[in-house]
Order: structure tokens, then sequence, then C-alpha cells
């Protein structure tokens, strides 16, 4: 016999059975999601390059770009005033010592020199007039036919005689220089570097007339900065290489250091005198100079390992041990595009973060890429 659906009975054990499916089916998504829980794998480490730090020679070399000058350059000027008509020379010419360079108008020395010869020619015959007086005095005065006022009046004649004619004489000379000095002449071999002034140009005594080079040595001159100037090991080697032609070449060695720093760079101007300059290096010429720095044993890192802490550089140290990396400041003695030279900070031995030190942060896990080099 078949039992009533609808007796009390059977409501209630319905009831049950569907509280059971509903608390089941609750359970479901609380069971699947503490599965995908226990089965989420952990965090993997970070790989990351590094660099084992260790003490080396520097090796560093500073490139600088100067010029070729003379080792001596003279600017040559007129010792007297005047209206020049001539300059036979030019820029670039190359001169040979008692050359013509330039000549002013010698009209008035000329005249001054014809004034001094007639003048020199009058107190010679003054001379000649009071010695010859003063003997007539002085052969009266042994006689006894004349006074002794009249004889040193004679001989004070003599006296002033002779002091015009040394007068006359200083004179002539100072006229004969005056008219050497309307022409300029070179005193030594050289080139001419640069022109002050051009013919029909009055030009004052000094006025710088032309620039000559002196062929007896060249220099290649740089601005250094004051930082190479305390690096660079003394009596160093500088080679020297033409800019547009880097196979000429040749060795120098500094000779002249500024005392004083150019205002405006704030450098100091350097020439390196040249040893057996090659003919190339013309001057004016554009060279470069390349010195090897003596700074001792350094640490040196890539310029990718650099970041910042504490508004400080800083790198990330890597603890092998642990395999984590701690973020450290450090101190640097200078750096480029591509190196960075540390100071202080680091400790021989020490593996750095190379690469990756964006997206790092300090204690986290690491994987080193290759092991450190």
């Amino acid at each position: 016999m078949r039992p009533d659906m609808h007796s009390p009975t059977s409501r209630a054990r319905s009831k049950g059975a569907l509280v059971a499916v509903a608390a089941f089916v609750a359970m479901v998504p609380l069971l699947a999601a503490c599965q995908r829980q226990d089965e989420q794998p952990k965090a993997d480490a970070r790989p990351v390059r590094t660099v084992l730090v260790a003490e080396a020679d520097s090796g560093d070399t500073v490139v600088l770009t100067g010029n070729v000058q003379a080792q001596n350059e003279a600017a040559m000027a007129f010792r007297i005033s005047g209206r020049m008509i001539e300059r036979p020379v030019n820029v670039g010419d190359r001169v040979t010592a008692g050359q013509v360079l330039a000549k002013l108008d010698p009209v008035n020395e000329l005249n001054a020199l014809r004034s001094a010869q007639a003048a020199l020619a009058a107190a010679e015959g003054q001379l000649v007039t009071a010695q010859n007086a003063f003997d007539r005095q002085d052969h009266l005065l042994g006689n006894g036919f004349t006074t002794r006022a009249n004889h040193d009046q004679a001989r004070q004649a003599l006296l002033a005689a002779r002091s015009q004619l040394d007068d006359a004489e200083a004179q002539l000379e100072i006229a004969r220089d005056r008219v050497a000095f309307t022409e300029l002449k070179a005193d030594v071999d050289g080139t001419i570097t640069a022109r002050g002034a051009e013919p029909g140009e009055v030009v004052q005594a000094g006025q710088m007339i032309v620039q000559l080079a002196r062929q007896d040595g060249r220099d290649a001159v740089f601005d250094v900065p004051a930082q190479v100037l305390r690096s660079a090991p003394p009596d160093s080697e500088i080679v020297i290489r033409l800019t547009d032609d880097p196979t000429v070449s040749a060795i120098g060695r500094v000779r002249e250091i500024a005392p004083q720093a150019d205002a405006a760079t704030r450098t100091f101007p350097v020439r390196v005198g040249i040893n057996n300059p090659p003919e190339a290096m013309r001057l004016g010429s554009t060279v470069t100079g390349t010195l090897k720095l003596d700074s001792g044993p350094v640490m040196s890192l890539p310029a990718s390992a650099l970041t910042t802490a504490n508004d400080r550089p800083a790198v990330f140290v890597v603890d092998p041990a642990a395999e984590t990396v701690s973020l450290r400041n450090i101190e640097i003695a200078r750096h480029d595009p591509a190196t960075v030279i540390v100071a202080s900070g680091l400790a021989s031995g020490e593996i750095v973060v190379t690469a990756g030190v964006q997206a790092l942060h300090p204690g986290q896990k690491v994987r080193l890429v290759g092991g450190a080099s």
C-alpha cells in the first residue's frame, strides 16, 4: 500500500532533504575558494643581473679638444706714431729675420735727421771757434798780456761748445733711430698669424700691426677642468692628434698652466709643448689631447646599477645566503654615461644588482641570472 504523500511525516522528511541540499549548495563555493587558495603557488623570486664588486686600476683617460699655437708669439708694433704707407705681408706669410713687415711715412723723420745733421755741423764749428779763442787766451796769459778773467771766460766758452757738440751728436743718433723706426722688421723667422692695421691708417706707437708666431716651437692649448688637473699625474705624457686626421699624432708634455681660471668657463688654459710637431700640425689646427689619469685602485659599476634613496645615490646589494636585496647609499667619485666610480659605501666582494633595479624593493627575493660576474 503506497504511503500518503500528504501525511505529516512525509512532509517533514521532504522538508529536511531540501534543507540539506541547500546547505550543500551554499558550501560548494566556499570549498572551491579554499581549494584555489591552497593550490595558489608562492611568488617566484625576481630574476636580476649582478656584478661582483672588485677593486681595479681605473685606467681612465681624459680627451680634450684644443688648438695649435706658437710657443712664442709677439705683437709687432712701431716705436713711433705715424701714417702707415706699406704692409707687404699678410696672415699666413712666412717671414725671415730682418724682413720688412710694414713702413711709415718717413718725411718728418728725414727732415728731423737733416736738422740734426745741421745742428751737429754748427756745434762742431762753435767748438773750433771756442778752442781757438781759448788757445789765444792761454798763450797771452802765459806772456802776461791778458787777464785771468778773460782766460776763464774763454775756457768756459770752450766747455760749453763741447757740451753742445755732445748734444748735437746725441740728437743726430735719435734722428737716425727715428728714421729706422719707420720700418718695422721681423726679429726672428716666423709666421704672420694676425694683422692689426691697414696701409693708410695713422697708427700709434705700440699698436699691434701684425702678430708674429716664432718658429722655435709649437704648443697645443687646452681648457682643462680643475678636477682633471688634480687627478693628472706629474710630468705625464699627452698624446696629441689632429682632429681631422687622427693618424697624425705627436707626444707632448705640460709646459705652462694658467694660475687663474677663465671667468666664463671656470677652466684653466694649459699649454702642452709638442715634441717634434709634424708639418701637418699647422698653427690654428684643431687637435685632441689624450691623458691617462693616475687615480689608483677604484671600484667601478655599470651606470644601470645606480638608483636613489634618501635623495642620495644608492645601489641594491644582494645577500647571497638569504637571496634578498638591501638598498644601500654610496658616495660617487665621478661618473660618465656608462660607468660609475664608487668612492665609498661598498666593499670588494659584494654583489650589486645591475639590471632590474627599478622593480626591486628592500628585502625582496631575487634570483641571479647567470650568477654574479
